[in-house]
């Protein structure tokens, strides 16, 4: 408990500071990319064909730009553009670059060229041909900026919602199993079953990779079916005398990975689903077979019968719990077929491409 509560309060103080640290970094590539970006700019705003000496001064005309582009971009973008108020926006654009105008030609001009440029006012529309292209590219580039930025923002988040909902779906089928298992286990210590010790054993292999090796994304192909050998041998425990269970592999080995706890939902589904319909006679096969494409085929099929109480087993948390990690974990790289033939045999085909 007391492992609990500190690891809990370490997350609480670890998570804001984790935060600030990428703000921080966010913020220093900025920073980093508006030095850049005006170095270049500037090269280009002052550089002449006919004259290829950057002069000093040209540096206080394109600062005149350069101010008026930061209030731009991290005042009326973010205030005004960012959230939909366009007018506002337009208006003190168009009020700032005024100001750049009046700057350049009522104090720049007369300053450094008070015998040509500075004699008089050329007009608005030729100023503005000569403000707006500088302009518009250094906010634009901050415009592209923060729309990249915000694609990341989404990806990591959509990324982040995609791992909860893993870790909830994965965080269910562990009460889920053993809410059944227990129930099977509980019949046999009420009787008094010499099978009860074995059982025991079984559930304790299984909960411990369940519990400590699958916490792993993806885990090597050999274990996890080393662990559905171990669940069938648990379920054949439970209905001894009753079924007939076949459990194949094929070209199985380490170097593979599959997500965890996918396969054994429907294996205890077959189980579950034979043996609350049908009291004897019970056939399931499993096949599992890695091709040389690397590609994961799991055949089960188990028969039951459609006269008994089964409707509940279809809405049970398992199988549309493995539907929806199948397509988080796999999309576009699985199939899952699932009929009922005849109402006496149920099958699941799933093929996995493991890479």
């Amino acid at each position: 408990m007391a492992d609990c509560i500190s690891t809990q309060l370490s997350i609480c103080y670890l998570y804001p500071l984790m935060n600030k640290i990428q703000l921080n970094k966010r913020t220093i590539s900025e920073i980093i990319f508006q030095i850049i970006l005006n170095g270049i700019v500037f090269i280009f705003f002052a550089f002449e064909k006919r004259n290829p000496v950057i002069e000093t001064h040209k540096l206080f005309f394109y600062l005149n730009f350069a101010v008026a582009a930061l209030v731009i971009n991290y005042a009326l973008l973010p205030k005004f553009l960012y959230k939909g108020r366009y007018l506002p926006f337009i208006i003190y654009a168009l009020v700032i670059v005024g100001l750049v105008i009046f700057i350049e030609e009522a104090i720049l001009e007369k300053i450094y060229y008070p015998d040509t440029r500075g004699r008089k006012f050329l007009g608005v529309m030729f100023n503005l041909m000569g403000t707006l292209p500088t302009l518009t590219v250094l906010v634009g580039f901050k415009f592209g900026w923060d729309a990249l930025s915000n694609k990341r923002k989404v990806e990591e988040l959509k990324s982040s919602v995609k791992e909860s909902e893993l870790n909830y779906l994965k965080s269910q089928i562990n009460p889920h199993f053993l809410f059944n298992n227990l129930n099977n286990l509980y019949a046999h210590a009420v009787e008094e079953s010499p099978k009860t010790p074995d059982i025991i054993l079984e559930l304790s292999d299984v909960l411990r990779y369940m519990l400590y090796e699958c916490k792993a994304d993806y885990v090597p192909l050999d274990k996890e079916i080393k662990q559905l050998k171990s669940y069938v041998n648990l379920s054949e425990l439970q209905i001894e005398g009753r079924a007939k269970v076949n459990f194949k592999t094929q070209n199985i080995t380490g170097s593979n990975r599959i997500a965890p706890l996918i396969l054994i939902v429907f294996i205890e589904n077959a189980f579950k689903h034979s043996a609350s319909s049908l009291s004897d006679n019970i056939v399931i096969d499993i096949n599992i077979e890695k091709t040389e494409e690397d590609q994961l085929r799991f055949h089960c099929q188990n028969t039951y019968s459609s006269t008994s109480n089964t409707s509940s087993l279809e809405g049970g948390i398992g199988l549309s719990n493995v539907k929806k990690r199948l397509q988080l974990l796999y999309p576009q790289a699985h199939e899952l077929t699932i009929s009922e033939g005849n109402g006496e045999v149920y099958t699941v085909d799933l093929t996995i491409d493991l890479n």
